[in-house]
């Protein structure tokens, strides 16, 4: 995965945001969408972008088209940053592979050991019971 290849098939559009802000919401274009064609990505492999379908089957749309927005700042070229920070980490996170995990033989001294206080329980609860008198 090349990341300056990556970012450079991005594709922003400026939009106006929403919310409270007066004249300035009205009048600028500062949310920022960021659109990223997973198909027609040529910096990804194949193994890559099928990794990536399945870790991020929930973001993407029918077309396996990544979008994203960000409105947080009232500058567009910060809210242009911040979703590029934020996408980089998604993709990051979608190709992360965990590592499988190998159970482990119990010791045979742990067993003996479970065994052995098993039974010095048993015996004290044994010890705490009224005597048999018959």
């Amino acid at each position: 995965m090349d990341i300056g290849r990556i970012i450079t098939e991005l594709s922003f559009k400026a939009v106006r945001s929403s919310g409270a802000g007066g004249q300035n919401v009205n009048k600028v274009s500062s949310k920022v969408v960021l659109t990223f064609d997973l198909n027609a990505s040529e910096s990804l492999s194949d193994e890559e972008k099928l990794l990536l379908k399945t870790n991020l089957a929930s973001r993407l749309t029918s077309e396996d088209i990544l979008i994203l927005n960000c409105d947080e700042d009232r500058s567009q070229l910060k809210n242009k940053e911040i979703v590029v920070k934020r996408f980089l980490e998604i993709i990051k996170k979608g190709l992360f592979v965990p590592k499988i995990r190998k159970a482990t033989k119990i010791p045979k001294s742990v067993i003996k050991k479970r065994i052995k206080d098993k039974k010095n329980i048993s015996e004290i609860k044994q010890s705490r019971k009224k005597p048999n008198l018959d």
